[in-house]
């Protein structure tokens, strides 16, 4: 593939393939021990003075609510982070928060740091988020004005969660915005193939989280609730959908996002050229990044005018 990218994207690009392959780092990396050992690490995350952060403590789970100290929110977003349904909340995510705050003019954010796998597999993760749905609903936000977010598994689990909102016939929300998301726990798509020596993250072994089952355990991976790419998108709220040209998940969102088209519901897929799995996580340091965050502030905005 020829790059079409920036200078900064193709660094970022060979910077998070040298960590996920360098000898002992790369096998760390991809089975998830680095991500656990830093997040354990981890400094407190430092909130901007201008927000104020909740810690929200439910029976099974915690949730973390970022808004304004003053002032009334303009709707609020529940964020469903990443990690292959075993890792954990961490600082990147609570930096996303902050980001989707800003470019959402002031919308709440709730983020979930569910419970995963090995030792709770599916459907922990979906109860978890349903639970946080209910908790917005309860507090009187408005589905006019709520998003669902959330990037790799965690925009898996977005899909999941409205795939069950709508089939239960309770209140959508107004939009739904994945980045990367992780659809097919089969791994059935045509990209796991045609980009499994080009993904500089998951490429080019098959010690990775997108292979480990400990999610669905003993259940089955072709359930549209663990693999949502098998859903039926009738009645869903507008979609915007990310994705990296690199991945080898691309067909995750390429699959749902036609499947969406086709049951009659509005689709913003983008495939960012030269991109790689949840570049979104590089904030505002790279133009492609920066694009698909000006692209995602420009989706919650639209649809929040059309109240």
């Amino acid at each position: 593939m020829k790059d079409r990218i920036s200078i900064r994207g193709r660094t970022a690009r060979k910077m998070v393939h040298f960590a996920n392959h360098f000898p002992l780092l790369g096998e760390k990396a991809q089975n998830g021990e680095l991500r656990k050992k830093l997040n354990e690490r981890e400094k407190m995350w430092e909130c901007p003075e201008h927000l104020d952060l909740k810690t929200i403590q439910t029976e099974h789970f915690s949730m973390e609510l970022l808004g304004k100290k003053e002032g009334v929110s303009n709707g609020i977003i529940l964020q469903l982070h990443g990690g292959g349904y075993y890792g954990r909340l961490h600082n990147t995510y609570r930096d996303m928060a902050g980001l989707y705050h800003e470019i959402s003019n002031g919308f709440d954010v709730l983020s979930v740091d569910y419970r995963v796998a090995p030792k709770h597999p599916f459907p922990a993760a979906l109860e978890d988020a349903l639970t946080a749905y209910q908790w917005i609903l309860d507090h009187h936000y408005s589905t006019d004005r709520l998003f669902v977010a959330g990037d790799s598994a965690g925009g898996g689990l977005a899909l999941a969660l409205c795939l069950y909102l709508r089939d239960y016939e309770i209140r959508l929300p107004k939009g739904i915005i994945t980045m990367s998301a992780w659809t097919d726990l089969t791994k059935s798509g045509e990209s796991y193939k045609e980009n499994f020596n080009i993904d500089p993250i998951f490429g080019g072994t098959k010690d990775s989280l997108v292979y480990k089952d400990g999610y669905y355990k003993n259940s089955d991976p072709e359930n549209p609730y663990i693999s949502p790419v098998n859903g039926d998108y009738h009645g869903f709220p507008s979609m915007l959908m990310q994705v990296g040209e690199y991945e080898m998940l691309l067909s995750d969102t390429l699959t749902v996002a036609q499947k969406a088209r086709e049951a009659g519901v509005f689709v913003k897929e983008h495939t960012y050229k030269g991109m790689f799995h949840v570049f979104q996580m590089g904030l505002l340091l790279y133009p492609e990044a920066k694009e698909a965050w000006v692209e995602a502030g420009r989706f919650i905005r639209r649809l929040s005018k059309e109240v």
